[in-house]
């Protein structure tokens, strides 16, 4: 690896800037204006997106302060943190205004100035970082930066200045920082006679900005009228990609991507569906695996810098998910076969190039190794040919912190849910006759097993989930989670039946050995599936039960419920954890999604559709008391006086992580819509 050198105090890239007059983008050709706020537990939030200009600052209140502003544009951003006592308060003075500038050779820098308070007697920069979303990520969680990226201010009077190139030499990044009320002196940010910190902050980045999708081009006319998640939706939608959350996840996740796209469908117009469709297909490994995230611009060169030494910045893509592989033919089929708009352009679409090939060629590309990795199991049912996580890896589908599974290697939504769901979605594709041009003999003979596959896989998975809790046990394990927990058991005892408690595993562990906790995965079987009467009427009962006996608090449903598993694996679940006893806003939503296309079913006895509509109501009157965080990817709750409430993740010292003030698959409330009568 060469030698780097390392950076000095003021670029010239920043010398030039502090000369250079700041002008507000006016472009007549551009899109209407985005600019909201928002305001979570700590976090004070404020979103712009105006013409080339998209940007994301965050404030944070507390003890540890920070100032940070996210652009979409390279998956970039600049932060501060600072070192706050308890008390410190940030104020925004009106919301940010789009800015432009250039460097001293004419390159466009882009971002943000604005105006705001800190009540506090002081402040110390602890840290500048200006690099990737991705870098900005880590020093947030484990307070480490790369040497390369690693830039002192330059100190004036009033202003601290951090500036840089890219590590390449392109066009870098900017963050200033200048005292409008108090003083700044050795380095210490003072406030005046009135506590009170006044600060104005230029934020800049010089990537290449995304081409966005807005209003006509993203939505139709049976969008929800919710401009919370309207002005979500647009924040991260771009003719490139769809972006998965900001501020931590603002490029592309193919996960995200999919389920976004599968549950958004009915309000999106057909140029966002393909937009997130061929940002898949052009992204997937020679393979056919689907990429989960990539590593762009500043954090793609360190990638680089790392594997070969090069200052390349061509992305780099992560395949170490399993469920993803299964997501895109369920998705694909849904649009090109059973949506007429997409079913009108279908052929269109599939012959569209992508990287150097067809959509059409790279989605039977997957499909080929859906059918591939299925053939195993269905020539010798068990646990050793389930698919399993990836070796070496913890995580492989959406619960995907390294305790989301409670240590299992073998999740259940992904063998007994989507593995049979992408191979009915091949057959579909294969008889629509839509990939004929781009099947040879070989592809053909392999697309036309997938219908015999996948009975095996409905027959033979779900069974080796099953957990069965005797009746007394049952009440005793309830009972103690109840009180471990701080919540009350009456309720949930009174639901209990008088029989053993059942449900589907999480995950199997790796001697297949179920891991015994009940789970919000059963979401996906009501979506992509064709459950029989029994097989709901379980699904229901299980998570309909108040917590800690079922999923359902009066904040929403949650997505883990530990009280049946030994006390080990319990504390892997708290409601501090990303995956434990949390409530994420699009597992609700696909499991409304599911419960309607259930209900639009006539083979059904009156006793499930009872028990269906029940938890359907259940899960509305839940999805409305929480409509103000409902854009957020999740919460947490608190129990006070009698009573569930909401708890902003991530403003609690003690949350593993933060939540995303705009989570794509969290907008998806814009297409699931309530039963006529909950409206």
């Amino acid at each position: 690896m060469p030698r780097l050198p390392r950076l000095v105090l003021r670029s010239a890239l920043a010398l030039t800037l502090a000369c250079a007059p700041m002008a507000a983008i006016a472009d007549a050709g551009a899109q209407a204006a985005l600019s909201y706020s928002l305001t979570e537990g700590r976090n004070l939030n404020a979103f712009v997106r105006d013409g080339a200009v998209a940007a994301h600052l965050l404030l944070r209140s507390g003890k540890d302060a920070r100032l940070l502003v996210a652009f979409p544009a390279g998956n970039s951003g600049v932060g501060l943190w600072l070192d706050t006592q308890d008390g410190a308060q940030w104020t925004l003075g009106g919301a940010p205004r789009p800015l432009t500038t250039t460097d001293s050779r004419g390159r466009p820098l882009r971002g943000i100035v604005f105006d705001a308070t800190l009540k506090a007697d002081s402040a110390v920069p602890r840290q500048g970082v200006l690099s990737s979303i991705r870098v900005l990520r880590d020093y947030e969680a484990l307070h480490t930066l790369p040497a390369q990226v690693e830039v002192s201010p330059t100190r004036t009077q009033d202003t601290l200045d951090w500036s840089r190139d890219r590590l390449d030499g392109k066009p870098g990044y900017r963050l200033t920082v200048t005292v409008t009320h108090g003083r700044l002196a050795d380095g210490v940010l003072t406030a005046g006679a009135d506590g009170v910190i006044g600060l104005r902050v230029t934020a800049l980045t010089g990537e290449t900005p995304l081409t966005p999708l807005a209003g006509d081009q993203l939505l139709n006319t049976r969008a929800a009228d919710q401009p919370g998640a309207r002005d979500a939706l647009t924040f991260l939608s771009y003719q490139e990609k769809l972006l998965a959350g900001s501020w931590q996840f603002d490029t592309y996740f193919g996960r995200d991507t999919l389920m976004s796209v599968m549950l958004l469908m009915p309000a999106l117009q057909p140029d966002a569906v393909a937009a997130g469709l061929r940002s898949v297909l052009a992204r997937l490994s020679p393979g056919g695996e689907v990429a989960h995230e990539e590593d762009i611009g500043e954090f793609a060169i360190l990638d680089h810098l790392k594997a070969d030494g090069t200052l390349s910045d061509a992305p780099v893509y992560d395949y170490k998910m399993v469920d993803s592989d299964f997501l895109l033919a369920p998705v694909a089929s849904a649009w090109l076969v059973d949506d007429a708009r997409g079913r009108a352009t279908a052929r269109d679409f599939l012959a569209s190039p992508g990287q150097g090939e067809a959509a059409g060629a790279a989605l039977v590309r997957n499909l080929r190794r859906v059918v591939a990795q299925a053939a195993p199991f269905a020539a010798a049912p068990g646990v050793g040919t389930l698919v399993r996580l990836k070796p070496g890896v913890p995580v492989g589908e959406w619960r995907d912190s390294n305790t989301g599974l409670g240590g299992g290697v073998y999740p259940y939504d992904v063998n007994a849910i989507l593995v049979p769901a992408a191979l009915e979605a091949a057959d579909a594709l294969l008889k629509a006759k839509l990939l004929d041009p781009w099947l040879d003999a070989a592809a053909r003979a392999d697309l036309a097993k997938a219908a015999d596959l996948a009975k095996v896989w409905r027959a033979k998975a779900p069974t080796l989930f099953d957990v069965t809790v005797p009746s007394a046990e049952a009440r005793g394990a309830v009972a103690a989670y109840a009180a471990k927990a701080g919540v009350p058991d009456a309720d949930a005892l009174a639901a209990l039946p008088d029989g053993p408690v059942r449900f589907h595993a999480l995950s199997l562990d790796a001697t297949g050995r179920p891991v015994p906790v009940l789970n919000s995965d059963e979401g996906f079987e009501l979506l992509f599936g064709h459950p029989t009467p029994q097989a709901l009427d379980a699904a229901m009962d299980a998570a309909a039960r108040p917590f800690p006996a079922g999923l359902m608090t009066g904040v929403g449903m949650l997505v883990a419920n530990p009280a049946y598993a030994p006390a080990a694996v319990q504390d892997l679940f708290p409601r501090t954890a990303y995956h434990g006893t949390v409530v994420w806003s699009w597992q609700q939503a696909l499991t409304a999604a599911g419960l309607a296309r259930q209900l639009s079913r006539t083979d059904l006895p009156a006793t499930t559709r009872a028990k269906l509509t029940r938890l359907q109501a259940a899960l509305w009157q839940a999805i409305a008391a929480t409509r103000g965080v409902q854009s957020s990817e999740l919460w947490s709750w608190d129990f006070r006086d009698g009573h569930y409430v909401v708890a902003p993740y991530g403003a609690a010292g003690g949350d593993a992580d933060e939540s995303n003030a705009a989570q794509l698959w969290s907008t998806v409330f814009l297409a699931v819509r309530p039963p006529k009568g909950e409206r």
